[in-house]
């Protein structure tokens, strides 16, 4: 159902705070998030392998976790190691960990095998805390599975219809093919539109006289994460040959984590590198991108509606589908070679 062997955000830094317990259902497991006394990030199954009771309500000591349901205690590894009345504690009495990493304000974890979690792999969001750029951090809870998200970070071509009056622009926007480039887990989008109005949300704080050279140049990796250069200059002024005169500038960071087969996690932030020093900036690019998402979910949550009326329907693909079509694809390769490598997998294939 999920991809496994993969790094997904679990949770912004800000969520996971000194004391405490942070909980949250990722590709449906509990997990159960905390800092260590020294702030190290520890990731534990949030549920107790006496009788499954939730972690995440017991009590913090020192390192360690006591379940308030039988007083089992854990250390930050998942072992127990404590039970009240047994001195002889079951070598098997445990609690999964996962690896995690906390990395440009994004708590990563990995929920497949722990020995292929190599935190190379995580992709560069280092926009989101580089002095250079500015942002504010966001999250959506989606009722709906997390590919119908995934397909319309895909197509920008929805933009001046569900975006008419925050993201989108003029209609004409969606008359241009973007170039589709198949990338390392993934595929890359780059869609420019020369000589065009400015979208509202950036014509609001970038005065910018007259029509705009306007581009939008994203990489969407596995399990579902999406890195955008994006923005818009003077027209004529050379954006495309790679001269920014005058530009407003955006990294968009985007990732959408699976929380059961019908709800999804979205964390979001729109990074910016011109008028740093003026907040008022931040928070007006921020709250057009709050909005914007608010118009995509809507209509993906009436789509996810429609859709469960008629499980026998089938999406009707068109050309401006071929970047969501190949991203799918990439999706059901890695599934079945996951498949293929469980060792339930080969005890079936040996029968």
């Amino acid at each position: 159902m999920f991809i496994r062997n993969t790094w997904y955000v679990a949770a912004w830094s800000h969520e996971v705070l000194a004391e405490g317990f942070f909980s949250r259902v990722i590709t449906g497991i509990p997990v159960m998030l905390y800092r260590k006394e020294g702030g190290e990030i520890v990731a534990l199954e949030d549920r107790c392998c006496h009788r499954g009771a939730p972690l995440s309500l017991g009590r913090r000591e020192g390192d360690c976790v006591r379940c308030m349901y039988h007083g089992l205690r854990f250390d930050s590894a998942g072992a127990c190691v404590e039970a009240p009345a047994q001195q002889r504690i079951p070598p098997q009495a445990k609690v999964r960990s996962f690896p995690a990493v906390e990395r440009h304000r994004w708590i990563w974890i990995w929920t497949g095998d722990p020995a292929l979690a190599d935190p190379a792999q995580i992709p560069d969001t280092h926009w989101l805390d580089d002095p250079a750029w500015r942002c504010r951090p966001g999250y959506i809870h989606y009722d709906v599975d997390y590919l119908l998200i995934c397909d319309n970070l895909l197509d920008f071509s929805h933009l001046p219809f569900v975006h008419r009056t925050t993201l989108g622009g003029h209609e004409e926007y969606a008359a241009v093919q973007p170039k589709v480039e198949r990338i390392e887990n993934g595929v890359r989008v780059t869609r420019w539109v020369m000589n065009t109005d400015a979208p509202p949300f950036a014509a609001a704080v970038k005065h910018c006289p007259g029509k705009v050279d306007r581009w939008n140049i994203y990489d969407f990796t596995l399990p579902g994460v999406l890195r955008m250069d994006s923005g818009m200059a003077p027209a004529g002024t050379g954006a495309r040959e790679g001269t920014r005169v005058d530009a407003a500038e955006f990294r968009s960071c985007q990732a959408l984590t699976p929380e059961t087969e019908h709800s999804t996690h979205y964390f979001f932030s729109m990074p910016h590198n011109f008028a740093i020093d003026q907040p008022e900036v931040t928070d007006s690019i921020h709250q057009s991108i709050v909005e914007a998402f608010a118009e995509d979910s809507a209509i993906i949550h009436a789509q996810q509606k429609n859709l469960a009326l008629d499980p026998s329907f089938r999406m009707m693909a068109f050309g401006i589908d071929s970047a969501l079509s190949q991203f799918r694809r990439i999706v059901d390769q890695r599934l079945e070679e996951e498949r293929q490598a469980s060792p339930l997998a080969a005890e079936g294939a040996a029968r």
